[in-house]
């Protein structure tokens, strides 16, 4: 393979000529070739995207000459349409400031900007990765940026995806709005419930988790950028910031805006971990979602089976017929997987240590993998799982008949320990409750009575006529900017 020779402060190296990175990139892919995960596309576009903007700025500022500045920019256009992808290689696991990646970025758009000026590949670049595309920046306040961008636009996925997940879980609550079913506790037959609220029970949760989510953006939208090595500002002009976030906001469509503290926001990452922990409570709400389907579309002739469950494959290759609760599976080891990022997280935000937090690369993957993961699964389940998952009335009505807390009802007319007697005699000899009550002296037309549908589920009778309320479309549209500045 034929090279060329790149220059970086340290001297020499050779870069295969069919490359557009430079001598840092090189000598990065030589030094970190550390296992296979690398930087996610959309962070690699959000950083294209803060390039772009950045030339932009020093353009209209007049840092870089016009042309210069319009180079970059079209540059960074061309990454950011998805060309390209091959020229940025690089591994997560390289300084903790993403030095390496933010330099592959550079040296890439600078090459790039330097051939539609109207260069030979084989002549040394007119535009310098540092004195052009990186003026006004450093990587300590330029990745960050990226990632805070790469993961506000990441949010714009998921919390649509909520409210799918949300409106399908309301939509099977007015399906089954009428019916009755054993609720349980301790895995054990409780009192019962209705089907309605047993899913608004879920539906809850998740409203709950979606107002985490946007609550936990809004500080997100505070950029580092313009505060270059460690918060001061040191050889980037005093309204650089500003006017980067202002041609962000009106991008990417999100409020952005300067941090007021970007010593802080470069020094450490806590909106960043602030916002991961909404995605582990997302995460512990759809393990349990998942997991409470599971359980409920067990058997299907030896289990709960009060749900049906979707056959979207076969579940066994050696049991012909079987099918498993694939989906929700899915859904739970997804969940795993973001629990523990989320631990990583907070491990790479407490390493602000003094000026620069040195774990960036690790937090970006960390937080868009769990961002792409939890997006990609609600998407899979609502369309696999929820769409066709269907009540068997029958079986759940049987449940019903035959559980023996309905005995609770009886409690306020003869009392626990009576009560209990009477339950503990249906059990040990296989009676219905109405024939144990009235073997203990209860009339069971009192039974009969105290246990209708409106007496065991208070209220059932009024709610049933009103539908579950609408699910709200939160997080479909950016906060508006007296929020963002709260």
């Amino acid at each position: 393979m034929s090279a060329r020779t790149e220059w970086d402060s340290l001297g020499s190296v050779e870069v295969p000529a069919d490359r557009l990175w430079g001598a840092q990139t090189q000598r990065a892919l030589h030094h970190f070739a550390v296992s296979t995960e690398c930087l996610p596309a959309e962070f690699l576009h959000a950083l294209a995207l803060v390039k772009q903007v950045c030339a932009q700025v020093n353009g209209e500022l007049g840092v870089l000459a016009p042309t210069l500045a319009q180079a970059i920019s079209d540059a960074a256009d061309e990454v950011m349409q998805g060309h390209h992808p091959e020229q940025f290689p690089l591994r997560i696991w390289q300084s903790g400031s993403g030095t390496q990646t933010n330099m592959n970025m550079n040296e890439v758009l600078a090459r790039l900007a330097s051939h539609r000026l109207g260069e030979q590949a084989q002549d040394a670049p007119h535009v310098h990765p540092n004195d052009h595309v990186n003026r006004s920046q450093s990587s300590n306040d330029i990745i960050p940026t990226a990632l805070q961008v790469s993961c506000v636009t990441a949010v714009q996925r998921l919390l649509p995806a909520l409210v799918r997940l949300r409106a399908e879980i309301v939509a099977k609550a007015r399906l089954y709005a009428d019916l009755i079913k054993v609720g349980r506790t301790h895995l054990q037959d409780a009192v019962p419930m209705t089907v309605e609220q047993e899913w608004m029970a879920f539906e809850a949760q998740l409203a709950l988790c979606s107002d985490a989510i946007e609550r936990a953006l809004l500080p997100v939208l505070a950029l580092p950028v313009g505060g270059t090595a460690v918060g001061t500002g040191l050889n980037a002009p005093p309204t650089f910031g500003h006017l980067v976030c202002a041609r962000l906001a009106a991008q990417v469509g999100w409020p952005f805006r300067e941090a007021d503290n970007k010593f802080a926001w470069i020094a450490a990452h806590d909106a960043l971990v602030g916002l991961h922990g909404s995605l582990r409570q997302l995460a512990v709400v759809l393990m349990k979602l998942a997991n409470d389907l599971r359980w409920l579309g067990s058997g299907p002739r030896c289990g709960l089976g009060e749900l049906t469950l979707p056959a979207n494959e076969p579940g066994s290759s050696i049991m012909p017929g079987k099918v498993n609760p694939s989906q929700c599976e899915m859904m739970m080891m997804v969940c795993t997987q973001v629990m523990g990022n989320d631990v990583t997280a907070g491990l790479c935000g407490a390493q602000g240590n003094l000026q620069l937090n040195t774990f960036k690369p690790l937090l970006a993957h960390t937080l868009l993998q769990s961002l792409r993961l939890l997006t990609d699964a609600c998407m899979s389940f609502e369309a696999h799982c929820l769409q066709g998952a269907r009540v068997d009335a029958q079986r759940t009505h049987g449940y019903v008949e035959r559980s023996l807390m309905t005995v609770t009802a009886l409690v306020p007319h003869v009392g626990y320990d009576h009560a209990a007697r009477i339950a503990q005699l249906a059990y040990r000899e296989g009676l219905t409750l109405s024939e144990a009550a009235r073997a203990m002296g209860v009339d069971p037309e009192d039974v009969a009575r105290w246990t209708k549908a409106d007496q065991l589920v208070p209220g059932w009778r009024a709610r049933r006529s009103e539908p579950p309320g609408p699910v709200s479309s939160g997080g479909t549209e950016p906060p508006p900017d007296d929020r963002a500045g709260s």
